[in-house]
């Protein structure tokens, strides 16, 4: 129930901020004819504030989402040894890396994962699952907890938005542009848009976004190369490759982090064939040999 009032909580204000700032660009008639097609300067000024807003958004409310939907426990004040030392070494490797504190968290799940969110370098949430706790010694954790830190310093939740955002912008637009075509070509629509204008907009949206998602994921791939050496820098290389043969061995143990938090993930699972073009994560065997080979 949390979970739908903060989607639908979510939606409302990206539409009031959207709609707001429509208003003040004079932009609300986007849709308006000019000559013979759409008006493209304020079509695209249209899909950038609904796409970045949209992204923003997300990025700001990214804490709260993800403390709900992964039931993260944050640790307040420490109640265990494990816990002490779990707070103790992100504070630790938050001073090595330069940023602020994050919050940290444990989530229920059974297999060994970890995320970091947050909208800046400063306020961020790292959080780790029970079953890595327990599977996983004390170097292994620092480093999964290094490669996290390393997340958060490179900026990656907010480029991920930012990129997240651009790409919703260009679905928008060229979504539109294919509807108005398909609506005079086909339907013959003369004057203003009829049914196959938001239809064809409707199926155009699904189908670019499904390949525009294919770009995002790229950049997810790559930067978790990145959050890998920035694990090996602080934790150590072969504290950083032991952790993740680690979690090699258990790519059978069922994921139970929500899909909206899988590429924030330190371990996605296999994916193969076209699959992996989606994958927010490269495979384990890659990210290896990538810290063997680094110098």
């Amino acid at each position: 129930m949390l979970r739908i009032g903060l989607f639908l909580a979510t939606n409302l204000a990206v539409m009031l901020l959207a709609s707001l700032t429509l208003k003040i660009l004079g932009v609300d008639s986007y849709l308006a004819q000019s000559g013979s097609g759409l008006n493209l300067t304020s079509l695209l000024i249209f899909c950038g504030v609904f796409g970045m807003s949209g992204a923003l958004v997300s990025l700001m409310l990214s804490k709260t989402i993800a403390k709900w939907s992964a039931r993260v426990s944050i640790i307040e004040t420490p109640q265990t040894n494990t816990e002490r030392w779990l707070v103790n070494t992100v504070a630790s490797l938050a001073q090595e890396a330069g940023i602020g504190m994050p919050d940290v968290g444990i989530f229920p799940a059974q297999q060994s994962n970890a995320f970091a969110t947050g909208w800046n370098r400063n306020s961020a949430l790292v959080a780790v699952s029970e079953g890595l706790l327990q599977r996983m010694n004390e170097d292994e954790v620092r480093a999964v907890l290094a490669h996290e830190i390393a997340h958060v310093s490179n900026g990656d939740m907010v480029t991920l938005a930012l990129i997240q955002g651009v790409v919703n912008t260009f679905v928008m637009f060229f979504a539109r542009i294919i509807g108005s075509v398909v609506d005079k070509a086909i339907f013959k629509e003369e004057r203003g848009h009829g049914m196959g204008f938001y239809i064809a907009t409707f199926v155009a949206e699904i189908v670019l976004g499904i390949l525009a998602s294919a770009i995002v994921m790229w950049f997810s791939r790559y930067r978790e190369f990145r959050a890998d050496a920035g694990g090996a820098r602080l934790a150590g290389r072969n504290s950083m490759i032991n952790a993740l043969r680690r979690l090699q061995q258990e790519q059978d143990v069922p994921n139970q982090l929500p899909d909206s938090m899988m590429a924030f993930g330190i371990n996605q699972g296999v994916r193969a064939g076209l699959m992996a073009m989606f994958a927010s994560h490269p495979p384990l065997e890659a990210r290896i040999k990538a810290l063997q080979e680094l110098a």
